[in-house]
């Protein structure tokens, strides 16, 4: 006698797509497929780790959301009818990037007026990290971190002084702990 074979074909490898880097804290980064097919089902994975539950193909591209664990994403597409599975057609990175040092806003205090004013600074900084001194109404200046304190020189503007670091290659920010208020002391003139 003869035997029929059938042969059931693989579902179609379309691409991984999305991935890159943010900020520690951040929602995450999308991981999408350039495709898939009707019926077909797709299991996200972070490495060999499940990543919720598979999605059913639409015959478009699908988006599998935010991810916010870092490591390479790959997906998995299943034919329920026939049990055959084959992997989709590259991977996701996704980094996640940390936030720069929040040290101590440090300095402020009172000066006489038509003094030289006081200094604002930062107990620690970062090589890597820009500064940003901000006054309650306006940016001040921006120092580049040096792996030791900072001083952002004196200030006459009696205002309460914050500082915001950059990490200058991930984009990354933080607000630095606490703030530095200058306020000016006026000239008292004595009675005769």
């Amino acid at each position: 006698g003869n035997a029929v074979v059938s042969i059931n074909p693989l579902p179609t490898a379309f691409n991984v797509t999305g991935g890159g880097s943010f900020c520690s804290g951040g929602s995450g980064v999308t991981v999408s497929l350039s495709g898939s097919q009707t019926g077909i089902s797709y299991q996200l994975f972070n490495g060999s780790t499940a990543v919720g539950l598979p999605l059913t193909g639409v015959g478009s591209s699908l988006d599998f959301g935010l991810q916010s664990t870092a490591g390479i994403y790959t997906v998995v597409a299943t034919n329920a009818t026939t049990g055959c599975t084959n992997p989709m057609t590259g991977h996701a990175t996704v980094v996640t990037n940390t936030l720069p040092v929040a040290y101590n806003v440090t300095g402020g205090g009172n000066y006489c007026s038509g003094g030289t004013g006081v200094h604002v600074g930062l107990n620690g900084s970062t090589t890597g990290v820009n500064y940003t001194l901000y006054s309650s109404t306006a940016t001040i200046s921006t120092v580049a971190g040096t792996g030791g304190p900072l001083d952002f020189g004196l200030q006459t503007l009696a205002s309460t002084y914050t500082v915001i670091g950059v990490n200058a290659s991930t984009g990354c920010s933080q607000n630095m702990t606490g703030s530095a208020t200058v306020a000016t002391t006026p000239i008292v003139t004595p009675f005769v």
